[in-house]
């Protein structure tokens, strides 16, 4: 390198795997040019345009800091290159060739170009290998289990969406959609009691014990790498808490979620709740405080699920319960609401977030559907679970395909309103 080129700065953003082997070569290639400063995008930025990666953005910076060839690593917190580019005036910014020239990024590369042009910059784009992250970083239980809190400190509302098989898993991990020039896509799985039960046929009324559901989850793990919370309603008995936590702990699980009802379950949906009782503040305080110290980091997130608003018991009884349930180890408060409009949920949020123990919220708008996540927002929730949307889609689809070939004695007239072979296969095998 001659010595004008020592001088030089070459300007990568990274946001993904960095030690994937097309990151190793882009490094590699840039440093014949110059001193090579990273552009390390924080979770923040990366939820921008597309997943957050598995690990966080201080275990990358310590790898990126330790790679050959790097001369210094500064935080990009917007998928936006400008202020950094203004800042160090690099005389050349490199990228992986053909990855940003069309979708989301085509914008981010044009901006770039015009930019570094005010002092004669150049952008340099290398084809390197082409290789998905590795295996090793989707899997690991440990950094699966805690990018949901990563997620709730990066993003406005993390979403989350039922599955209740590894196809709809599937779905809900493979789905991303472009609106207005930004990538939408569900951040995380919820594994539901309700759906769980329905697709076994049988009532949601823990006639599906937790040792069978947390098994089925297998299947979900070994096809995703998404966050997933647990529906666990109400955690099962003392004694078979501790190694409900430890289990879903070790599974990779990032949240379990308790309602504090007790006795047998009845769906908090049902407008007739006779006979439903919620359990008093000190018992259910008691099995958060056991479930908080039963896991062994605080990866795993305890969420409390207040039913005050769903047996009429009001404001002053959830706010109540919510601040104790903060004090006993809650990390997140799910206010559970039946009502058609978010008017009660939306006071409690209002109240609570002047409280001392104040913890983030979480809501399921199954029956206040027509509310937009950007009130939510407004309002102070960081967690949305589309709860049973997968499972009610599915049933009028395959009574509708049933009664067609019944009627017709063949499967030719509903063949155009159903998917292909093919793409089934295609989901599945990508």
């Amino acid at each position: 390198m001659s010595e004008n080129k020592k001088k030089h700065l070459c300007y990568i953003a990274l946001s993904d795997n960095i030690l994937s082997k097309s990151n190793i070569e882009l490094i590699k290639k840039s440093s014949k040019y110059g001193k090579i400063v990273i552009g390390l995008m924080s979770d923040k930025a990366i939820s921008e345009y597309k997943t957050a990666p598995l690990l966080n953005f201080n275990q990358r910076k310590l790898i990126a800091e330790n790679l050959k060839n790097v001369y210094k690593v500064v935080e990009q917190t917007s998928r936006d290159y400008t202020e950094n580019l203004i800042k160090l005036k690099p005389k050349y910014v490199v990228h992986k060739k053909n990855s940003w020239h069309k979708g989301l990024q085509k914008r981010t590369r044009e901006n770039v170009i015009k930019i570094i042009k005010k002092w004669s910059g150049k952008l340099l784009e290398f084809t390197t290998t082409d290789e998905k992250e590795d295996k090793f970083f989707e899997l690991n239980p440990a950094l699966r289990r805690n990018k949901l809190i990563r997620l709730i400190r990066s993003k406005k509302i993390v979403r989350f969406l039922e599955a209740h098989n590894s196809l709809s898993a599937l779905i809900i991990e493979k789905l991303k959609l472009n609106v207005k020039n930004i990538s939408e896509e569900f951040d995380g799985i919820w594994c539901s009691s309700l759906a769980d039960s329905a697709t076994r046929a049988k009532p949601d009324n823990q006639s599906v014990d937790l040792n069978t559901r947390i098994n089925s989850l297998n299947d979900i793990l070994e096809t995703t790498s998404k966050p997933i919370i647990f529906d666990a309603d109400n955690g099962g008995t003392d004694e078979q808490l501790p190694y409900t936590i430890k289990n879903l702990e070790r599974m990779g699980i990032s949240a379990i979620v308790m309602e504090d009802k007790i006795g047998v379950k009845k769906n908090s949906l049902f407008s007739d709740q006779a006979g439903a009782k919620q359990d008093s503040v000190k018992n259910f305080c008691n099995k958060l405080k056991l479930a908080s110290l039963s896991r062994i980091t605080n990866d795993l997130l305890i969420v409390a699920r207040i039913e005050s608003f769903i047996l009429n018991k009001g404001l002053a009884d959830a706010l109540k319960r919510a601040e104790a349930y903060s004090k006993f180890g809650a990390d997140l408060i799910l206010i559970h609401s039946k009502a058609k409009t978010p008017n009660e949920i939306f006071k409690f949020a209002q109240k609570f977030k002047k409280s001392k123990y104040y913890k983030p919220l979480v809501c399921v708008p199954s029956t206040y559907s027509n509310t937009h996540e950007d009130d939510l927002i407004k309002h102070g929730f960081k967690v949305v679970i589309y709860a049973n949307q997968l499972l009610r889609s599915v049933y009028p689809a395959m009574l509708i395909t049933a009664k067609s070939i019944l009627k017709n004695k063949k499967s030719k007239n509903i063949e155009n309103k159903i998917s292909s072979i093919k793409e089934i296969i295609s989901l599945i095998e990508k």
